[in-house]
């Protein structure tokens, strides 16, 4: 698991294979976007595939993210701080589509992946968490909850009173009360 800029550990980084691009990832991944973000113009495009470590050099990234990018290790990438839409232009330099991109990212072939997509996609089982471990209500609970709040009572005993003020009265379409 990763660790946020003041050493929180956040808890969707327990979710396995997924790299959320939230503000500490922005800020790491930040030059390696902005590589990316400079193949949307042609005569960049044309200068990275003429010489792609050499291209790499106008961006002080990491040696992992220049390492990432010239084996097109997209997982990484995200993992290193580059956001989804960003590293697309990458793939797009390379003449592939979006679908090839996510088909290499879960390790499946286009056709696969794609079938997979329109069944549903992935199975959750299994890829809930990294440790084992499930925060979700289980179905008994869940199903006590719903009721409870469809009763208009408090699902848990446990729950506080809200300190909350009574909502003011909406305004008519004349803007009085």
């Amino acid at each position: 698991m990763t660790a946020a800029k003041d050493g929180a550990v956040k808890d969707y980084d327990d979710i396995p294979g997924t790299f959320v691009f939230d503000a500490d990832r922005s800020r790491e991944g930040y030059h390696l976007n902005m590589f990316c973000m400079s193949l949307m113009k042609a005569e960049n495009r044309k200068a990275f595939k003429a010489d792609e470590a050499g291209y790499l050099n106008r961006f002080p990234m990491t040696p992992q993210q220049r390492d990432a990018i010239l084996k097109r290790d997209y997982n990484r990438m995200l993992e290193l701080g580059g956001n989804i839409y960003f590293t697309a232009k990458l793939g797009a330099t390379d003449g592939h589509s979006f679908q090839h991109m996510a088909a290499v990212m879960t390790g499946s072939t286009q056709e696969d992946y794609a079938k997979m997509m329109l069944a549903g996609g992935r199975s959750v089982e299994g890829n809930r968490s990294k440790s084992g471990r499930d925060t979700r209500p289980q179905p008994a609970a869940r199903k006590a909850s719903a009721g409870a709040r469809a009763a208009g009572k408090p699902a848990a005993k446990t729950r506080a009173k809200s300190s909350a003020k009574p909502a003011a009265k909406p305004l008519s379409r004349s803007g009085r009360k």
